[in-house]
């Protein structure tokens, strides 16, 4: 391989693409694909790349293709490359209008049903020439996406740890509650202690939710023992406490959505009350980064004004359970 040192002329963005997607894949074929190119023209950019910097990016074979220790430098730096040509493009393009075309927003699934439709409209009356694109993952592959330049913002918990490098806007507390089965002896409880859970079943969400951290978090400090069974949604964890397996802790913002049906008995814990920070974030580097915190106080606002005619709602729901209760108890 050639020795003279590569010039920015003897490189481009998209052999760069095409590394990064080939790391990605772990496949010539499936990155050529990925990018809609013919498989020979993405292999003749990358030996050619391979031939101007003097190394060997990747080890081929007909069953596998691996990055190289040298190789895994070139993609991370290729990685960099990239998102600040995105971030490049994107400044661009909204320097007139930061609000026009599309945002990429990831959303954590604790969040996403339960939060996205209060504030989707709102956005949408806002900015009219804004399109968001939304995405459903878990905490770890928002923040890995965001780094990469493939998200411009994310939605989730603080609780986690994102590293210094994402700056962010609070939009909400939501404080974590006790669901129960209807007619559960600790419902009798207006607040509960953590350590009352001791005797029950407690249900959790599956690994990778950073929600189910923090609960189980709070159930070790306390004493309190996972049960067996671990769900990949709460609307799981919720019909399998109303069957009577069990207990679960709750956010609050998902409770008037999963307790619809189920007519679980919700109580508060005892403080200082357990929570999650919900906030919206991005990258430091972010050519959005003003725009973002003027996002996130639009959501901020929605919210608000969802949540008084909502506390209203459950106020009156709960009259009626109480006012039927007592009237079965005069009957009995």
């Amino acid at each position: 391989m050639s020795r003279t040192a590569p010039t920015p002329n003897d490189l481009s963005i998209r052999q760069l693409q095409y590394v990064v997607a080939v790391a990605d894949t772990l496949g010539f074929h499936r990155a050529a694909a990925q990018l809609h190119v013919s498989q020979p023209t993405l292999s003749a950019q990358i030996q050619q790349l391979e031939t101007v910097l003097g190394v060997t990016i990747f080890e081929r074979d007909r069953r596998r293709v691996l990055v190289t220790p040298a190789g895994e430098e070139i993609v991370a730096r290729a990685r960099r490359v990239l998102v600040e040509v995105g971030d490049l493009l994107s400044a661009v393009s909204r320097r007139r209008d930061p609000f026009e075309g599309t945002l990429r927003i990831g959303v954590i699934p604790t969040v996403a049903p339960y939060l996205l439709p209060d504030v989707t409209p709102a956005v949408a009356a806002k900015y009219p020439k804004l399109r968001l694109a939304l995405r459903e993952e878990k905490t770890p592959d928002v923040v890995a996406e965001l780094r990469e330049g493939k998200l411009d913002a994310g939605l989730l918990a603080l609780e986690a740890d994102l590293g210094p490098d994402l700056d962010h806007a609070v939009i909400l507390e939501d404080p974590f509650v006790v669901a129960l089965p209807h007619g559960h002896p600790l419902a009798g409880h207006k607040r509960i202690d953590m350590e009352e859970l001791e005797r029950e079943h407690v249900l959790l969400l599956d690994d990778g939710h950073c929600f189910r951290t923090q609960a189980l978090a709070l159930c070790s400090k306390a004493g309190v023992k996972e049960a067996d069974l671990r769900a990949t949604s709460l609307g799981t964890l919720v019909q399998m406490v109303s069957s009577g397996a069990g207990a679960t802790l709750l956010p609050q913002m998902a409770v008037p959505v999963e307790n619809r049906r189920a007519q679980l008995e919700i109580r508060p814990l005892s403080p200082p009350t357990p929570r999650r920070t919900i906030a919206l974030i991005w990258r430091n580097e972010s050519p959005l980064g003003k725009p973002l915190r003027e996002l996130a106080g639009v959501l901020q606002a929605a919210l608000r004004g969802a949540a008084a005619p909502r506390e209203a709602r459950e106020a009156r729901a709960e009259d009626r359970r109480r006012r039927a209760g007592g009237g079965l108890a005069k009957q009995v």
